[in-house]
């Protein structure tokens, strides 16, 4: 069944099965805008992000998506542009938020080439390619959102996690670039650094081991460990016209982790 909603603005929410990329596309949903999130493995989990926001009122399409191989992204765009055309009757995005990637250390003296790269096509080639991709899609004044790290920042430097934060680094460094380039039309860019969040990102490890749970607390000023809410509604907050005066940042979501 068609269910078209005319004139509404669309965001585009990578990695949007689970955690931080589900919480995000709710809360732009509650904010009155359509949503696409896209999935990797989790069809399932797409499907139960894309429930939470009809049972709420909202408008959302699943879409698959693989970060790590850009030479699927003209397909995908096209597949937008009918979704887009099908289901809210525009051409157009608002916004782009890349929430895509996976986490987990691995030790230097470990490091192959293999899973640097793995590392460097999801977290970094994967983001910046797909929004060169669907950059003509994206409205003039709309927003896009990447999603970094908190490991980029001094404070916290943690063994093993060497691969995975110079990625983030580098996205936010692209972030920044982007912001002055896109600027001309009125295109904001920022990246956002979440602290320790309670998702299933290394393997579910905050369910197999909770006991990290009370050190991470610890660490933070705030004395607990990040929700994936605490993050989405950030990430909407940026979709949205009340962050308009903000562009080129890297925003800490951490709760003061590492302070």
């Amino acid at each position: 069944m068609n269910t078209q909603t005319t004139g509404q603005a669309v965001t585009v929410v990578t990695g949007a099965s689970a955690g931080i990329g589900r919480s995000a596309a709710i809360e732009i949903a509650a904010r009155g805008m359509g949503v696409v999130v896209t999935y990797n493995s989790r069809p399932d989990g797409a499907e139960e992000t894309v429930s939470t926001i009809r049972d709420n009122g909202g408008h959302a399409v699943a879409l698959s998506l693989d970060i790590g191989l850009s030479e699927t992204f003209p397909a995908f765009r096209s597949e937008l542009t009918r979704v887009l055309g099908d289901e809210w009757g525009t051409d157009k995005i608002h916004a782009l938020v890349n929430n895509a990637g996976f986490g987990g250390g691995r030790s230097f003296e470990d490091m192959s080439e293999e899973a640097f790269d793995q590392y460097y096509r999801v977290l970094l080639r994967g983001p910046y390619f797909l929004t060169q991709t669907l950059l003509p899609l994206i409205h003039d004044g709309g927003s896009i959102i990447n999603t970094s790290s908190s490991s980029v920042r001094p404070g916290d430097t943690e063994a093993g996690y060497s691969g995975y934060a110079a990625m983030k680094g580098g996205l936010v460094v692209a972030t920044r670039f982007l912001a002055k380039e896109l600027s001309p039309r009125g295109i904001r860019v920022n990246s956002i650094a979440p602290g320790p969040t309670r998702t299933r990102i290394g393997d579910d490890a905050f369910e197999k081991y909770p006991e990290i749970i009370e050190g991470i607390a610890a660490k933070t000023a705030l004395g607990r460990v990040g929700e994936p809410e605490d993050i989405g509604r950030v990430i909407a907050f940026l979709t949205s016209a009340d962050s308009a005066w903000i562009t080129g940042q890297d925003i800490q979501v951490a709760g003061g982790y590492a302070l």
